[in-house]
C-alpha cells in the first residue's frame, strides 16, 4: 500500500527510505480533493479533514452493486501501464506492498472493501464487497458475522462460497505465506508475533482446521469469527489485499503465487516476470455484485523496469501508445516535478494526494529522561532541511502531529511546536530550555541514514540543534542495516529519523504498534522507546471502541499527548506523490486509501 513505497507491515519504513535513497520521491498535495495538482492549503486542510468524516462501516444498500458510473466513461480500448517493480506476489495472502496492492484492486476481491463516496478520490467508506454489508457484530467487536451475496464466482466459473473463505484463513497459518499482513492470524489466535502459527502450524493441508469456536462456517453463505478480545476495526482489515478470497479447490499452495484464480473485473492472461503482464476482462465477474469496481478497459498491456524519469518522460511526450499511458504507483521524478506541476497543459492530466507516511525524529527515551531537553529538542529541530532534501514542498508537508491526512483522526490545526508556521526551528526558544535544565552543552549523537538524502538533512539539522546548544554528534548508519541498528532496545543513539504509514485509515495501525511500552523488544517499531502508563492505558481504551469517528477522536487525543506532554518524537513530514498519464486516459483520480491512482476508475477517452 502508500504510493509507490514498496513496505510492508504497518507499511514498515524502513522500506520507505530505502526507496527514497534510492531517488524516489514520495509526492504530493491532497489539493482539491486529492485529486487536482495544486497549492491550496488551506483547501488541503478542509479536505483532509472531510475525507476523514466520511468513512463508515456501511450496511446493505451501500454494499449492492454496480458502482456509481464514471461521468463521462466509455468502455473499450487497451491501457499501457508503466511500471517501476514486476510483482513478486500474486497470491493475495502474500501482498502487503503498495503496488501489489494497487494491482489487487482489479484481480481480488474481499469480504469488505472501500467504497469511493465521490468522484475525486477523497471520500470513502467501508462496504461488503463479497459480503452483502461491512459485518455485524452484537458484543463490540469479538463476534462478527458475514453473509456471501448471490452470484459471485471465480474466474473459472466456480462458485465462492463459505468452505473457500475458510480455506482463505486456515492457509495464512501455513509457513510458507510469510509476506502478507498479520493482523487476523493473531486475533484469531489472540496472540502477537509469530506465536499465531501454533494455532493451526501447516494450514488445512494435513486435514486439520480452525475449530467452529474460533471460525465458523454453518453453511455455505455464512462466515463468522469469534474473538476472545473485541477487534472493532475487523471491517477495515478485511478490506486488505492480503485478505482477498482463495479458491479452495484452485489452491495449489506455493505456485497460486504466479497464477492465482481471480475475482475483481480482470484475470491475468500472461505474467513474464520482470518483463510484462497482460489483464483482460474477467467474465466471471458480476458488476451487479460489485459497489467498488468497473470494467471499462478492455485489456491492460504492463511493462516493467519503467524507472520514475523513463515513464514520467513517455507519459509527458504523449506519443503512440503512451497517449493511452499511466503508472499505477510510479511517481513524476524530482528532474521533471516543477515543470509538470507548473504547466497549466498538464493539469488535467496530471493527480496528487498524499501518502499514508508521517516521518518523525524519534528521541531516545532511554537516554534523554528529562522532558525539558526533549522539549528543546522539539523547539531546536528545524524540518526545513528534511524537506529539502527529499525534494520541497511538492514532496513533502511540514507535519504537526504522528497521525497522517489520510488517517481518521488527523488534525489540521495541531501544531505544538509551531513547525507549520516556522519549520526553521527556535533556537533561541531551545537554548533558554537547555539553560533552565541545566544542560547547556548536552552531547545528542545523532544517527543518521548514510544516503545522500540523510547526509543532507542530518548536517543541517545538527547545525540549528548547535544553534540552541546542544553539542551534536552525528554517526552514519548504513542504509541497509538503518532500522535493525536503530531498532534495538539498547542502541548508542539519542535520534534517529523513522517514518511510518496506516494499514488502513485508523490509527489502530499507527499508535499501538509505535508507541504502546508493552511491545519494546529488538526490532519493534516503538523506536523512541516510550512506555508511558497513560498512553498504554489509553490505546487498551481506544482499541475497544467500535464506533469509527469515536474512536478516531480517542487516537488523535492519544497523538497530541505524544506530541506535546510526553515528548517522545518530532513529527517532520506528510509524505505526498504526483502522478501523470497520457492525454487520452480517463477516470484519472489520486485515491487517498490507496495511496496513487484509483485503477477501478481508469477509462479510455
Amino acid at each position: 500500500m502508500g504510493g509507490s513505497v514498496r513496505s510492508r507491515g504497518g507499511r514498515h519504513a524502513y522500506a520507505v527510505l530505502s526507496v527514497l535513497a534510492a531517488g524516489a520521491l514520495m509526492l504530493s498535495g491532497c489539493s482539491k480533493g486529492g485529486s487536482d495538482a495544486g497549492d491550496n492549503k488551506k483547501q488541503d486542510q478542509e479536505n483532509a479533514k472531510r475525507q476523514q468524516a466520511s468513512i463508515k462501516f456501511g450496511g446493505t444498500a451501500d454494499s449492492t452493486g454496480p458502482a456509481a458510473a464514471v461521468p463521462g466513461a466509455k468502455s473499450g480500448g487497451t491501457m499501457e501501464v508503466l511500471q517501476r517493480d514486476s510483482y513478486a506476489h500474486l497470491d493475495p495472502a502474500q501482498i502487503y506492498v503498495s503496488d501489489e496492492g494497487s494491482l489487487a484492486t482489479l484481480i481480488h476481491r474481499g469480504l469488505t472493501g472501500y467504497k469511493s463516496t465521490n468522484d475525486k478520490g477523497s471520500g470513502h467508506e467501508v462496504v461488503g464487497d463479497l459480503a452483502t454489508d461491512s459485518g455485524t457484530t452484537t458484543d463490540g467487536g469479538k463476534t462478527w458475522k458475514y453473509t456471501l451475496k448471490d452470484g459471485i464466482k471465480f474466474s473459472d466459473g466456480s462458485a465462492i462460497t463459505s468452505a473457500d473463505f475458510r480455506q482463505t484463513y486456515e492457509r495464512l497459518f501455513a509457513s510458507f505465506i510469510d509476506q502478507g499482513p498479520t493482523y487476523l492470524q493473531q486475533w484469531l489466535a489472540d496472540t502477537t508475533g509469530a506465536d499465531y502459527r501454533k494455532l493451526l502450524p501447516d494450514g488445512p493441508y494435513k486435514g486439520k482446521h480452525l475449530p467452529d469456536s474460533v471460525l465458523e462456517t454453518p453453511d455455505s453463505k455464512t462466515i463468522i469469527f469469534h474473538f476472545k478480545t473485541a477487534h472493532p476495526d475487523l471491517p477495515y482489515a478485511l478490506a486488505m489485499a492480503g485478505y482477498a478470497v482463495v479458491s479452495k479447490k484452485g489452491d495449489t499452495k506455493q505456485k497460486y503465487d504466479k497464477d492465482p484464480l481471480t475475482t475483481g473485473p480482470y484475470k491475468i492472461q500472461s505474467f513474464k516476470s520482470g518483463k510484462s503482464m497482460v489483464l483482460v476482462k474477467n467474465t466471471n465477474w458480476d458488476p451487479n455484485t460489485d459497489p467498488i469496481r468497473h470494467q471499462y478497459v478492455d485489456q491492460f498491456n504492463f511493462t516493467f523496469n519503467q524507472q520514475f524519469e523513463t515513464s514520467t518522460k513517455a507519459l509527458l511526450a504523449d506519443s503512440g501508445a503512451d497517449q493511452t499511458g499511466v503508472s499505477f504507483n510510479n511517481q513524476v521524478d524530482a528532474g521533471n516535478l516543477s515543470n509538470v506541476l507548473n504547466d497549466p497543459k498538464l493539469k488535467s492530466r496530471t493527480v496528487a494526494g498524499y501518502q499514508p507516511y508521517v516521518g518523525q525524529m524519534n528521541i531516545n527515551m532511554n537516554h534523554i529522561k528529562d522532558k525539558t531537553v526533549r522539549e528543546a529538542i522539539a523547539y531546536a529541530l528545524p524540518i526545513t532541511p528534511f524537506i529539502r532534501a527529499y525534494g520541497g514542498n511538492d514532496a513533502m508537508e511540514v507535519a504537526g502531529g504522528l497521525i497522517s491526512p489520510t488517517v481518521s483522526g488527523y488534525d489540521a490545526t495541531f501544531d505544538p511546536w509551531g513547525k507549520k508556521k516556522n519549520p526553521a526551528g527556535d533556537p533561541a526558544k531551545a537554548k533558554a530550555l537547555l539553560k533552565k535544565a541545566g544542560k547547556l552543552n548536552m552531547k545528542l549523537t545523532f544517527g543518521y541514514i548514510n544516503t545522500p538524502e540523510g547526509q543532507q538533512y542530518s548536517t543541517a539539522m545538527a547545525a540549528g540543534l548547535k544553534k540552541a546548544g546542544f553539542n551534536v554528534q552525528r554517526q552514519e548508519i548504513p542504509a541497509e542495516t538503518y532500522y535493525d541498528q536503530i531498532g534495538k532496545v539498547d542502541n548508542n543513539y539519542d535520534i534517529y529519523h523513522t517514518a511510518w504509514g496506516a494499514d488502513w485509515p485508523s490509527s489502530s495501525t499507527v499508535i499501538p504498534p509505535l508507541y504502546d511500552g508493552r511491545v519494546i523488544a529488538d526490532g519493534s517499531p516503538n523506536y523512541s522507546h516510550v512506555n508511558d502508563p497513560k498512553v498504554n492505558a489509553d490505546i487498551d481504551a481506544a482499541n475497544k471502541i467500535t464506533d469509527p469517528a469515536k474512536a478516531a477522536a480517542a487516537w488523535e487525543k492519544i497523538d497530541q499527548y505524544l506530541v506535546k506532554d510526553v515528548v517522545n518524537a518530532v513529527p517532520t513530514a506528510y509524505y505526498k506523490q504526483v502522478q501523470i498519464a497520457g492525454s487520452k486516459v480517463g477516470g484519472l483520480v489520486y485515491d487517498d486509501v490507496i495511496g496513487g491512482i484509483d485503477p477501478r476508475r481508469l477509462y479510455i477517452k
